[in-house]
C-alpha cells in the first residue's frame, strides 16, 4: 500500500531497546504536556515528545541514523540538565516515581544513543 513506513531490517536489539527507552520518555512528556496545557511549560513538553517520537521515526526507517545519534545525544541530556534546574531535587524523596523513570530511561537512552553512534563509527571506518 501506498505511503507504508517500511521498517528497515538492519535495526539490531541495542536500536529496539533506544526505541522502548524513548518511546517510555516520549509517553511520559506527552502525558505532562497535556496535564500542564495551556501553560508553556505543557507546550515545551509536548515538543519533547514530538522530538522523541520524530528520532524514533527516522531510525526506524533508516534514515541519517549516525546524524539522529548525534543529535538525540545532546537533546536527551538537556532534557535532564532542564529537569534538574526546574526542579532542584536535593534528595532522592524529593524525585516522584514517574520523574526517576522518565531520568532512568533517558540516561540509559543517552548511553545507548552513545554506543550506536560509536559502533557505527566503526563500521564505516571499516568499509573504508
Amino acid at each position: 500500500m501506498a505511503g507504508d513506513v517500511q521498517v528497515d531490517p538492519s535495526l539490531s536489539s541495542l536500536h529496539w531497546l533506544g526505541i522502548g527507552l524513548a518511546v517510555v520518555t516520549a509517553v511520559v512528556h506527552l502525558v505532562l504536556g497535556l496535564g500542564f496545557l495551556p501553560h508553556w511549560m505543557g507546550i515545551a513538553f509536548l515538543v519533547a515528545t514530538a522530538g522523541f517520537l520524530f528520532g524514533i521515526t527516522l531510525v526506524v526507517v533508516g534514515y541519517r541514523r549516525r546524524l539522529v545519534y548525534l543529535v538525540g545525544i545532546p537533546f536527551t541530556a538537556g532534557q535532564v540538565v532542564l529537569w534538574y534546574v526546574v526542579n532542584e531535587p536535593t534528595a532522592l524523596g524529593d524525585i516522584s516515581s514517574v520523574e526517576a523513570v522518565d531520568k532512568v530511561a533517558q540516561l540509559l537512552l543517552i548511553a545507548v544513543l552513545v554506543v550506536l553512534y560509536l559502533r557505527d563509527a566503526d563500521i564505516t571506518a571499516a568499509t573504508r
